[in-house]
């Protein structure tokens, strides 16, 4: 397996990821961001993506976005092929996602939202701890990203107080970086690319569901 820093090459593959959410929205049957190629597109321009590879075929992705001036980031959109799942590419692509955050916004707080129990365990893995969505940002960007999950009417209706997703942040910048455990194909990750200079911050049009 090959992760790396996703680039503006990788556009090719931004259509077919945003396939892969809108089945994974469906297999699941719970809230998940649609996202559009062109957003994902842009994410992977920006150096602010992370992209995975089985056997040169395209096996998964994860993105951040930022809010309140930095102060926050949020890893979103993990997605994995469904054929692969199960085979520690999530986990390894959490790890590589986590670790570009740490180095490119070192101060800033680490969250997601997520209905998923094996994003969870990962996050719980790598640090973070569950939180009331009081604890998150209040950017307007990035709670207007739940308008295309089907839950946002749970959302508004508790005053983005709760919903059907768990808020999880990591607010500990000075803790050392956690290796976590990854299964199958640990010993033939590449590391992420050396990562540039902080690009300037996108509009978000999504939210952190996965």
């Amino acid at each position: 397996m090959t992760i790396r820093v996703a680039t503006e090459a990788d556009a090719q593959y931004a259509e077919q990821l945003c396939q892969w959410y809108v089945e994974s929205a469906k297999t699941r049957g719970t809230g998940i961001a649609k996202r559009e190629p062109d957003y994902v597109a842009k994410k992977m321009a920006s150096g602010d993506g992370i992209i995975a590879f089985v056997d040169d075929e395209l096996a998964g992705f994860c993105y951040i976005e930022t809010f309140d001036d930095k102060t926050f980031v949020v890893n979103s959109g993990l997605i994995v092929n469904a054929e692969i799942r199960k085979g520690g590419v999530g986990r390894a692509i959490k790890q590589a996602v986590f670790e570009l955050s740490r180095t490119k916004y070192p101060q800033a707080k680490i969250f997601g939202i997520t209905t998923s129990l094996a994003v969870m365990k990962i996050n719980t893995d790598l640090g973070y701890e569950p939180v009331t969505f009081s604890e998150l940002t209040t950017s307007e960007d990035f709670w207007k990203g739940c308008k295309s999950c089907k839950n946002y009417g749970i959302l508004m209706e508790n005053e983005r107080k709760m919903c059907l997703c768990t808020g999880m942040l990591y607010d500990t910048p000075e803790k050392q970086l956690v290796q976590v455990q990854v299964p199958d194909f640990a010993s033939h990750i590449t590391p992420p690319l050396p990562i540039g200079t902080d690009p300037a911050p996108t509009p978000s049009e999504t939210d952190s569901a996965q």
